[in-house]
């Protein structure tokens, strides 16, 4: 328990005694970089004088090691830095929540520096930004080393902060020590180095230098001037942050000084917040994808559902429905992790396979056997909705941890009818759309092609309608101004969530996010918005009766040929939604299960809510021995995984730019895909999620990242449309076309752009949002 040892005697696995900063220091030192000579005042040494969280007296003994390593530093001017237990972590940096002092001269100076970083682990500040991550158990150590009085100092960054580009690094650099760069006090010079050395230089403004005083402390001059750093020395800079880089394991945010020509390192911890690298141009059928992907994906997947449902939900199925026909790839390995938290989202590349040569006969052979039309008579639909009816029926609470850890597995089996009912089935589905598609381009009809969709029965549109009639029973009863809610409504939301809950809050795709039945509050938001004021109707779309008054139709059995095409095309479309809904009808009971394990391992003690277990993996709640080395591994993966993910929370899985490139369009706010035509002038409402419908009113324009059949009701009530993600076959644009308002899909930045109230027109046919004139 040594109170006092210098940075040598430390490396990356000595978090525990010399804290964040130390222990990476250490690190440095161990392998030859040029790090300036100190020690560290470990945190043995903070928790022998801080009982009562007080550091105003320190034992004599402690007194006289701290100084005699001060002496055989040389006793000169030193820099004094925190070093936190909890510090300079992947997703906890502490960037500025303890304290540092500069050229401090002096034993008493150097003692009272020293205890001024012991109680800057107690500032507000500090206990707040640990408090928003989680984070309990925390020490502290103090890092000395010996001042470098620097001509320039910065900031070296190993990858491109703003872009991604881990083949980049970023260097800034102005006079003086780099506490100006670090604190913002000036506009540093910028530096770019490529992985090829190429050195891209942009000159600051040096508005302020920081240097040390004679006798202690710090000066701050002003009007400095100074030159561009050699080229020698950006490129050793570069390859010293290179090889810090490799020593870690990942990108490095490293802070320098240069004096007389040598290059000294004074810190090195892990870059935060770091957008994913840059994915380059993507191909069409990668872009095409990509809108998809984006659209089902508006939050990042949580590790839990990264193991179960999307290898094995709507995302798992597409990849066995694709490969059945010869195509692989097209669903697989999109998500990259790190530190097991996803962070970027690289659009599939395709590639066909030798079964792709007999993917046409198969096609044929499975479009003449199976018809859309009858798929719920299908013996293996009514096997399966059975199955999942009983199955939902189980007591969770009551079953053994042993049982119920087995349950999320065979929730996920159950689905695997429905996997094989969508290969049967879509091919005819495929093929009655081509059809249809054909023949009104043949007859020069091409615009009429959306409208002869239009009018299928599907589960979501009798969802909407149930939601209609709850509002309308709202409005009758008085139920959303009524706690609690009169008996009457409550039987017919119950009934309601009963048929519907299943339906997702957020995305199929994840199971993380709560279904309607999961949060009720959402549904009745919605029943709230309805219940305002009465949802337009949707008029009957007459295309297929124009269709039929073409001079080619005019023949009695060429009108009942075309009729059943359209039927037969609405039928497809029908069975592709409702084969999604009745899908989907397991992941509530998927996510409940795993919520139930939650909450015991939060009674157990690994985890601090039930919701905490998302941040695990299936095979991890698997493999738990309910001891107290598995209690505690559990706890540290959790919240470790839970710090990187609140690190990210600010960055993108993919930049908006690569899926949904701008098109210059004269004076336009935004531009998109043209998904639903015509224009609409309103006032700009920004939804992000569920818990905002409630703001939304008739007339106002939707702006929003996503939408799912969640959203189908305020539709209902919109001028028109306009998406972050998605593309005119999404979701949004087929719901637009329904109700006849303009829609703008993939505009990538709608959601920050725009502000709720701006008077906008939305150019359904032309992709463009303007302001209104």
């Amino acid at each position: 328990m040594k109170l006092v040892a210098p940075l040598s005697a430390f490396g990356r696995d000595d978090l525990a005694i010399a804290g964040g900063k130390g222990a990476n220091l250490g690190e440095l030192v161990r392998n030859g970089f040029p790090v300036p000579g100190g020690f560290v005042v470990t945190t043995h040494a903070y928790d022998l004088v801080a009982q009562g969280r007080t550091t105003a007296d320190m034992p004599d003994e402690l007194r006289r090691t701290i100084l005699d390593a001060y002496a055989e530093l040389g006793g000169g001017p030193v820099a004094v830095r925190s070093s936190a237990t909890a510090e300079d972590l992947p997703g906890a940096t502490f960037a500025g929540q303890q304290d540092t002092y500069l050229n401090v001269v002096g034993d008493e100076a150097l003692l009272e520096a020293v205890r001024r970083c012991w109680g800057s682990l107690w500032t507000d500040r500090a206990v707040a930004y640990r408090a928003r991550l989680g984070i309990e158990d925390v020490s502290i150590a103090v890092v000395v080393q010996s001042m470098v009085e620097p001509d320039t100092a910065g900031v070296m960054l190993t990858a491109n902060p703003v872009s991604g580009d881990r083949t980049q690094l970023v260097i800034d650099a102005s006079s003086g020590l780099g506490e100006a760069v670090v604190s913002g006090l000036v506009t540093p010079d910028h530096y770019v180095v490529d992985a090829g050395g190429a050195i891209q230089f942009t000159p600051g403004r040096r508005e302020v230098v920081i240097r040390g005083k004679a006798g202690g402390g710090v000066t701050h001059e002003t009007g400095a001037t100074g030159v561009r750093l050699p080229d020698a020395v950006v490129e050793e800079l570069a390859a010293l942050g290179r090889r810090v880089a490799d020593l870690f394991g990942g990108p490095q945010d490293i802070e320098w000084a240069c004096a007389d020509g040598r290059v000294h390192l004074l810190q090195a911890r892990p870059m935060t917040a770091l957008p994913p690298p840059p994915v380059g141009r993507l191909n069409p059928i990668q872009r095409r994808l990509a809108t998809v992907l984006v659209e089902y994906l508006p939050v990042r997947p949580y590790p839990i559902d990264m193991s179960t449902w999307i290898p094995y939900g709507p995302v798992g199925l597409m990849g066995k429905v694709t490969g059945a026909f010869g195509l692989r790839g097209a669903f697989e390995g999109f998500l990259r992790e790190e530190d097991g938290v996803v962070y970027a989202l690289l659009p599939p590349k395709p590639h066909p396979t030798p079964g792709v040569l007999a993917a046409p006969f198969r096609v044929a052979a499975k479009a003449r056997r199976y018809d859309p039309a009858r798929w719920t008579e299908d013996p293996r639909f009514l096997d399966y909705v059975a199955a999942v009816r009983q199955f939902a029926a189980h007591d969770l609470a009551a079953m053994p941890w042993e049982e119920l850890v087995r349950v999320p597995r065979q929730a996920l089996a159950l689905v695997a009818p429905m996997t094989d009912l969508r290969i049967d089935y879509l091919p005819r589905t495929g093929l009655a759309l081509l059809r249809l598609l054909v023949t009104v381009k043949l007859l020069r009809r091409g615009p009429l092609f959306g409208g002869l969709l239009f009018g299928a029965v599907t589960r979501t549109t009798q969802a909407n309608e149930a939601l209609v009639r709850l509002a309308e029973l709202a409005r009758r009863t008085g139920a959303l101004g009524e706690d609690p809610l009169p008996a009457e409504f409550q039987t017919a939301f119950q009934e309601f969530l009963s048929e519907y809950g299943h339906r997702e809050t957020l995305s199929p795709i994840l199971v993380s996010p709560p279904a309607w039945v999961d949060d009720p509050e959402t549904v009745l938001g919605l029943i709230r918005v309805l219940a305002t004021e009465p949802p337009q109707r949707m008029e009957t779309d007459d295309a297929l009766e124009r269709l039929l008054d073409h001079p080619l139709l005019r023949n009695p059995r060429c009108r009942a040929r075309m009729t059943r095409w359209a039927a037969a095309a609405r039928a497809g479309i029908a069975f592709r939604e409702d084969s999604h809904f009745y899908f989907t009808m397991l992941q509530p009971v998927l996510r409940r299960s795993l919520v139930e394990l939650g909450r015991r391992l939060r009674d157990k003690g690994p985890l601090d809510r039930p919701e905490d277990v998302f941040h695990l993996r299936l095979e991890e709640l698997e493999s738990f021995q309910d001891t107290a080395t598995d209690r505690e591994r559990l706890r540290e993966i959790a919240r470790a995984r839970a710090a990187k993910r609140e690190e990210l929370a600010g960055t993108r899985l993919i930049d908006p730019a690569a899926v949904f490139p701008a098109s210059e369009c004269g004076d336009a706010l935004l531009t998109g895909s043209p998904a639903s035509g015509g224009v609409a002038t309103g006032p700009v409402k920004v939804i992000r999620g569920p818990a905002e419908f409630g703001k939304f009113e008739a007339g106002d324009v939707l702006v929003c990242p996503y939408t799912n059949p969640s959203w189908t009701p305020l539709f209902q009530r919109a001028a028109a449309v306009i998406v972050d993600s998605g593309g005119a076959a999404s979701h949004a644009a087929i719901v637009a076309r329904e109700y006849g308002i303009p829609a703008v899909m993939g505009t990538g930045t709608g959601t920050s752009v725009l502000e709720d109230d701006r008077l906008v027109t939305v150019n359904g046919d032309t992709g463009t949002v303007t302001d209104a004139a």
